[in-house]
Formats: C-alpha cells, structure tokens, sequence
C-alpha cells in the first residue's frame, strides 16, 4: 500500500518514523514487518523473562486486539511470542504470563501496562522498538501522562527505534514525536476520496440536548433494514 511504500524501506534500515495514513490502509503491517525484520537480523542469545524487544501501545483494547491478530498471520513462521496487555482481561493470568515466558512483542493498552510496570512484572529497559499506534487518540482520551511515564521507562531515544503512527496528527502529538523520536522520516499519504460518490451525506446543526430526540425520529422516520451509529465515547 502507499504507506508501506512510502515508509518501510526507512524503518527497515532503522531509521525512526512518523507515519500519517488513514484507518485500513496498511498501517499496523508496515511497522509490524519491520519489527519482525528487526528480530530475526538480531537473534538474542539469552532473552529474559517479562522483557519485551518491541512495544506498541494503542489506546483501546479492540486496537490492540487487532494488532495482535495482525501479528499472528505475519509473524507466524517466526520464533517470537506475541502478549497482548489491557484492562477488562484476567490481571493475573497476564502477569504470570510475563513472569514465566520469554514475550519478545507486548501490545498494551496505556492504563494496565502501568499497573504491570508499578508492579515490576514488566521490564522496558531492553524495548528495541517503541510503536505509538493511534497517538491522536491516545492523546484524546487522556492518556499521554501515562504513555509519558511508559516512554521514560524504555531506553533513550539514541538507543531505540520510535514509531508514531496515525490518521492524524495534532500540534501536541508532532511536538511529542519530535522530543521523542531522532531524525524521524515522515510520511504523510492523503486520502483519495474524503467520502465515496454513493454517499448519501446530510448535515445537521443542533444542540447537544437535541441529538437523542432527533436520532430517534430519524430512525421512526427512516425505518433502516441496518443501522451503524457512530460515537466518541462509550
């Protein structure tokens, strides 16, 4: 895809990366391949326990389920374990997990790789590659203090390889990215079309107390065989 494209051949000779492109086109498979190139160029003699090579952080658990899955069809004929680390699962049964295996990729939600870091389940020093998947909404939903602390607990930004990717980038989000990130190549792949042709689209301008009663009507009005309602809080 043009993202993949545009970036991989930067971030597979180690440089670190901004990657700008919108959801589904490829994204999490640009930096995944070369989060597993980077491993099997580099084979670790004697991994320890609960010490991740790679962390990819991302704001929900459903991303980092995505992710996850992702690298399980990409990674399947390489040696690495895959954790995957968030809030609403078995606390214990992932801590064990990190005390007792070699997990060579942790993908975490911001909250409950806290919980693991307070804890010192979790060891951040030897981390080779920091993903921010989604840093806009991280951003948007409080968690850079979070993500700030889980930064300063991986090794300097000299010694690491920093990938920030998203559908948007923000003025803070750039800012982080460039405290955090050296020489970072970016790459910014627009989308063609900001709404298909077939789209139907209308508009209406009201008050937060009017959504409920006119998403009602419209629903009466419309009668829908299916209906998708989007929101930005749960």
């Amino acid at each position: 895809t043009p993202i993949q494209a545009g970036i991989l051949p930067d971030l597979l000779k180690g440089r670190d990366g901004l990657g700008q492109a919108q959801t589904g086109t490829g994204k999490t498979a640009a930096f995944l391949l070369a989060c597993f190139t980077r491993m099997l160029r580099n084979p670790l003699e004697n991994p320890r326990n609960g010490s991740p090579r790679i962390l990819i952080i991302a704001p929900t658990r459903e991303l980092v389920l995505q992710i996850e899955e992702e690298a399980a069809i990409l990674g399947k004929f390489t040696p690495f374990q895959t954790l995957p680390v968030y809030g609403g699962l078995d606390f214990d049964a992932q801590m064990e997990a990190l005390r007792h295996n070699v997990v060579d990729l942790v993908v975490a939600t911001p909250g409950r790789l806290i919980d693991f870091l307070r804890k010192k389940v979790i060891d951040l020093s030897n981390v080779e590659t920091l993903v921010l998947d989604e840093a806009d909404r991280m951003l948007d939903m409080g968690f850079i203090p979070d993500v700030k602390r889980i930064v300063y607990a991986t090794p300097h930004k000299d010694k690491r390889q920093t990938l920030f990717f998203s559908a948007t980038f923000t003025d803070e989000v750039r800012r982080l990215a460039e405290s955090w990130t050296r020489d970072p190549v970016s790459v910014v792949i627009e989308p063609e079309n900001v709404a298909a042709d077939t789209v139907d689209q209308k508009v209406y301008i009201i008050t937060d107390e009017e959504k409920f009663p006119l998403t009602v009507n419209l629903l009466r009005n419309l009668k829908p065989a299916r209906c998708l309602i989007f929101a930005n809080r749960r």
